[in-house]
């Protein structure tokens, strides 16, 4: 599993209904990507849920690096360079993945995206426990729909992201609006330690 986020930052005085009307009209056409384990096309506006900016920035999980490599290559990552110009992408090597008690239900309303750093002097492989057995907890938090666990070993970035119905309120980190999202081959990745 990869995770793969890219964040296009928008003036204060957007008009925010321009990326609701991009994603209602072009968000289905990569549902069925191959190696396209979730895709959620996510949104902050600035003043809402505490974000101090106007945000499109979607959030996949990639089953396989063929698939997120077609994608950044291919004409649908084109499309978001024609519009918006080429944004930074950052990807993290996948740790972990859960299923929640409302898997399957639906898209969800909210997603969230907590980022830390592994510290100089940190043990890397005990942190990554830590943030594992967090993320199994949150397994079985009402409302989850699934979380995932990723690395950037680049950077010693950690990313936990997680989808759910309702307001994610078990969960600390950025809020984002989920606009738009579908998992064709979720169901492909295993749960638990992806390592």
């Amino acid at each position: 599993m990869h995770a793969m986020q890219y964040a296009i930052t928008l003036p204060a005085d957007y008009d925010m209904g321009i990326v609701r009307a991009r994603v209602a009209a072009k968000g289905h056409l990569l549902d069925a990507f191959p190696g396209l384990g979730l895709k959620t096309y996510l949104m902050r506006e600035q003043g809402v849920d505490g974000s101090p900016v106007n945000q499109y920035a979607p959030f996949y999980l990639w089953r396989t690096p063929e698939g997120m490599n077609g994608f950044l290559w291919g004409d649908g990552f084109r499309g978001i360079i024609r519009d918006f110009g080429r944004p930074v992408v950052q990807h993290w090597t996948g740790l972990g993945f859960v299923r929640g008690p409302e898997y399957g239900a639906g898209p969800g309303e909210v997603a969230v995206r907590r980022v830390r750093g592994v510290l100089p002097g940190e043990d890397p492989a005990s942190v990554i426990e830590e943030e594992l057995a967090g993320l199994e907890k949150l397994a079985g938090e009402p409302g989850l729909r699934c979380a995932a666990l990723g690395i950037d070993p680049r950077t010693w970035e950690l990313v936990a992201f997680s989808l759910w119905a309702g307001d994610g309120a078990a969960a600390p980190g950025e809020r984002y609006q989920v606009l738009y999202a579908c998992d064709p081959e979720l169901d492909g990745l295993e749960r638990g330690r992806q390592w």
